[in-house]
């Protein structure tokens, strides 16, 4: 069996079906998919750095779904993303795209105290506030803290909604950070009845998985877009590549103050990457 090494140097075992998945996301059909994670696999020596796996997917993907040169790596992407305000934003989106009434700007009362929540959700019932948590590096991971300090706000605001003081009814928080947590935080979070997404958890209701779903995905998905282009970007409005995609190029380019020739290849790689 063949191992590859991490960027942390941990080892663990060659995973061809984790090489498909990522190609399925690149575009690639299921057929070249597996036929490509099988080369790979017989074409790499053990101990193989995860970062030259990635490289040989990329070429590899490149040569039967050529869009999938315009796309960069998902966790990087989402780390080039601006903490405030355009990785907020984005969660908004992603949570509408999954059927979430989101209102943002709310300032709740709590019995204590008033607390600044990035954004109230509702859906099926159920009404929550959503703390957003970003890492410029995906590498992070998200600790304890946060789930410890979502509890206390919502204990609060509960109490302030029994006492009159605040006017909207919580039912829990939802933490979404786009890293992966440590496992100290995924046990509190369950035992105290906190929502969490995270990088790759839950299984499957997981800010990867929710994010390939709909294709919403960061307009740093697209290669060339970094972080000065996407804050220009960002505030213009516009922070997936859908809204480039198909969106107006000459607003957004007057808007953002990009040349409208750049905007136009943007949203070309955007289209390619979205569109089968």
């Amino acid at each position: 069996m063949k191992h590859v090494t991490k960027v942390d140097g941990r080892r663990q075992p060659f995973d061809p079906g984790k090489v498909q998945r990522t190609l399925r996301n690149m575009g690639v059909g299921a057929e070249d998919a597996e036929r490509i994670a099988h080369e790979i696999e017989e074409s790499v020596p053990d101990g193989v750095k995860t970062k030259t796996v990635l490289r040989m997917i990329r070429t590899r993907a490149r040569t039967v779904r050529p869009a999938a040169a315009h796309r960069t790596n998902l966790r990087r992407a989402l780390g080039l993303l601006r903490s405030k305000p355009d990785f907020e934003e984005f969660v908004r989106i992603l949570l509408r795209e999954h059927g979430y009434r989101v209102e943002t700007g709310c300032v709740l009362a709590g019995l204590c105290g008033e607390h600044e929540v990035d954004a109230i959700a509702q859906k099926d019932g159920t009404t929550i506030f959503v703390e957003v948590k970003h890492h410029a590096s995906h590498h992070r991971v998200t600790g304890l803290d946060e789930g410890r300090i979502a509890r206390a706000i919502v204990e609060d605001l509960q109490e302030g909604f029994r006492s009159g003081r605040c006017t909207v009814s919580i039912d829990s928080a939802l933490i979404v950070c786009n890293t992966k947590l440590s496992e100290h935080a995924k046990r509190y979070a369950t035992c105290r009845g906190i929502g969490h997404i995270g990088w790759d958890y839950p299984e499957e209701q997981n800010l990867r998985a929710m994010i390939e779903k709909t294709q919403s995905y960061p307009i740093t998905i697209v290669t060339g877009v970094g972080r000065s282009v996407s804050a220009r970007l960002a505030a213009a409005g516009v922070v997936t590549a859908k809204q480039v995609a198909y969106g107006d190029a000459a607003a957004i380019a007057h808007d953002a103050g990009i040349p409208l020739k750049e905007v136009l290849l943007i949203a070309d790689r955007a289209r390619a990457i979205l569109e089968p």
